[in-house]
């Protein structure tokens, strides 16, 4: 963070309040973090609460005893607990407290026309603009938007982050997915040209955290205590959010007493599904696209020996087949296979088979790209500029990314890798643009799987909602 933030009250309390951080966290000279500890304005707090054997992270909420370690103190000599859960935002420790804002209250600015968008919603998008706009206004607790992939969530977002910021509230916009937040920073910054932004991630470069209006991944709200008016969590229902509970946890603390939670999916998971049955969920549904057109629904491709084909880097007879059959070869091409190993051993066979059959004119157009690749931005963005015509990734890509004209591929789709979701979300990466709105969804598989049927069966009701519509 960064440690030269001017001193005055008000950037003080924007830059300090809503927070809970370790002393090195805080982003001012030591000699004004005393003073501002002796004066109360900085008050320390447990970081893990021990009782008798029974402990709590303060940060991440952890009480499974498994997480917990112990280390020996070099300065009170003393063993103390850390928390292992959420050590990769910096360890804590019975020993290093957590520093609160007690000081004055942060003030943010009273926005008159803070949106400069001037793209036009569909009917569609407009009914749910409206809902979350409302939602908003009326600071419900809870708020759902389900819409299909490619329906133009980020835009349907627009008139309710107004109506925050024309009100003077602090708002953050929060996703599990690092590439979800890369891509959305440029997009808001262009429909919120006069409101202070950041993205806050691993590796992020500006991480003042004192904008009014934050972009995050969801482990950054783990830094966050009651500092939010309106949190918008993007793809809840990705991996990890939905299978961790200290990121659930942050997300209940990092928001205000009386504040809104906008949840955004194109695949609700189960509890959600439930809880908007039950009606203790409220929600708005958009079945349709912004361009109108229906969803690009897979097609399941058989091949007896694929997974020991590809095993043993062979490309099973119906791809090559589908390759020179393409219905648009000028497309670009998405393929999905289950684990990064794989990736790595299939390049070079793929790439000789897609210079065969024209798919790619020289072997540097191919790339392959997963979670750990450091050069993971750099190559998303020659995809992007059509610099790479196909990409070979794993599941990292399967939401967050938006590519004008693709065809996908997953090899091996009945990979338990690929649940429901992620096959939904998947198909969701073709038919993205108006002007090329039928790309091709091909699972190429030895088995159909469960969550093969469940995700075609989702698209094909997504689709007869949208006809109806």
């Amino acid at each position: 963070m960064d440690k030269q933030i001017p001193l005055t009250p008000a950037l003080l309390a924007q830059a300090l309040s809503g927070k809970r951080l370790l002393e090195d966290e805080v982003p001012i000279p030591q000699a004004c973090f005393q003073v501002l500890r002796s004066t109360k304005q900085l008050i320390p707090i447990p970081a893990i609460e021990n009782n008798k054997g029974a402990a709590k992270c303060t940060r991440c909420g952890n009480t499974a005893m498994h997480y917990f370690s112990e280390y020996s103190c070099g300065i009170c000599q003393k063993t103390h607990l850390y928390c292992r859960n959420c050590i990769q935002m910096g360890r804590i420790s019975e020993c290093k407290p957590l520093y609160s804002w007690n000081g004055a209250e942060a003030r943010w600015p009273v926005h008159a026309n803070p949106l400069t968008w001037e793209g036009q919603l569909t009917p569609a998008q407009s009914r749910a603009a409206a809902h979350l706009e409302q939602a908003v206004n009326e600071i419900i607790p809870s708020y759902l938007c389900w819409a299909v992939c490619g329906a133009g969530k980020t835009e349907m977002l627009f008139p309710a982050i107004t109506a925050a910021l024309k009100r003077g509230d602090r708002v953050a916009l929060a996703s599990p997915r690092v590439d979800v937040i890369r891509e959305l920073l440029p997009r808001m910054r262009q429909a919120f040209q006069n409101i202070t932004i950041e993205a806050l991630y691993g590796g992020s470069e500006q991480r003042t955290g004192r904008s009014q209006l934050i972009l995050a991944t969801t482990h950054q709200l783990l830094r966050y205590y009651q500092a939010f008016d309106v949190l918008i969590i993007d793809e809840v229902d990705a991996f990890p959010y939905y299978l961790d509970r200290s990121l659930m946890y942050a997300a209940k603390q990092a928001v205000k007493k009386q504040a809104t939670t906008l949840y955004l999916t194109a695949t609700p998971r189960k509890n959600f599904r439930l809880q908007m049955k039950l009606g203790k969920l409220p929600h708005v549904f958009v079945p349709l696209r912004y361009h109108g057109h229906l969803l690009p629904v897979p097609k399941f491709k058989f091949s007896f020996y694929l997974t020991s084909q590809l095993t043993n880097k062979k490309l099973p007879h119906v791809l090559l087949k589908w390759l020179t059959q393409r219905k648009n070869p000028k497309r670009q091409l998405l393929l999905f296979v289950p684990e990064i190993v794989m990736a790595k051993e299939l390049k070079e066979v793929i790439s000789t088979c897609l210079l065969e059959t024209n798919t790619i004119a020289a072997a540097e157009e191919l790339e392959i790209v997963f979670a750990a690749d450091q050069n993971r931005e750099e190559k998303i963005n020659q995809f992007r500029e059509k610099k790479l015509h196909a990409l070979i990734t794993t599941t990292i890509l399967e939401r967050g990314v938006t590519f004008p004209s693709v065809d996908v591929v997953v090899l091996g789709a009945g990979h338990e890798v690929f649940n429901e979701a992620a096959l939904v979300q998947i198909a969701g990466r073709a038919g993205r643009s108006a002007d090329d709105p039928s790309g091709e969804v091909i699972f190429f598989h030895d088995g159909k799987t469960y969550a093969m049927e469940k995700a075609r069966q989702m698209i094909l009701d997504m689709n007869a909602r949208g006809r109806k519509r």
